[in-house]
């Protein structure tokens, strides 16, 4: 439940502001009125990205001893609080597509994911915890808790929440994190976020 818990809002709280966050109120924006297919692609986009991402946090702790693999991650994520705290944006806005909301969405999230500091944490987290479905189902969770209120709400939501707030928060709460694994803290309640 742990993996579940920190998953969940590591991501939805860093996802907030982030360069997919931006995408889903301009897909929202060009495909007007079909919410639920944005919807639907983000969520199949996060899955997918987001196993992988675990897999391979998985597959690359069997090769490192326990102190190694704390340093790593403990520092990974002191990276990603300072990353958190830049500002992001959209490159280029997608052009309308012809294959439709769902399609589009799905490849456009996938590929906006690649490499994004949500993944690499969901890489981490993979890494930290032996439950990948719980490390998946968590961080999709928390994309989704952050995408579909951009989706359905869109401009409206920015306004009442500062994106500037929100990376502080994100920040902090990895570099929370980041410290708690570098120095062997186990927080108790349950949470355990301690090296385990």
């Amino acid at each position: 439940m742990e993996a579940l818990i920190t998953s969940f809002g590591m991501v939805a709280i860093a996802e907030i502001g982030d360069k997919t966050q931006l995408l889903s109120f301009v897909l929202a924006a060009r495909f007007r009125g079909r919410h639920w297919a944005i919807v639907a692609g983000i969520f199949a986009a996060t899955v997918f990205n987001h196993l992988f991402a675990a897999l391979a946090g998985s597959w690359v702790a069997h090769f490192l001893g326990p102190d190694l693999l704390r340093w790593i991650l403990g520092l990974a994520f002191l990276g990603f609080a300072a990353w958190a705290l830049i500002p992001d944006s959209l490159d280029d806005e997608p052009e309308p597509s012809r294959y439709g909301p769902f399609l589009t969405t799905l490849v456009l999230f996938f590929l906006a994911e690649m490499g994004d500091k949500t993944q690499l944490a969901t890489v981490a987290l993979g890494a930290k915890y032996a439950n990948l479905a719980l490390v998946t189902l968590g961080t999709t969770l928390g994309m989704m808790a952050a995408n579909v209120p951009a989706v359905l709400i869109g401009e409206k939501l920015a306004q009442r929440f500062p994106l500037s707030a929100m990376r502080f928060a994100a920040a902090a709460l990895f570099a929370i994190f980041g410290l708690l694994i570098l120095f062997k803290v186990d927080v108790g309640f349950g949470l355990g976020l301690g090296p385990g």
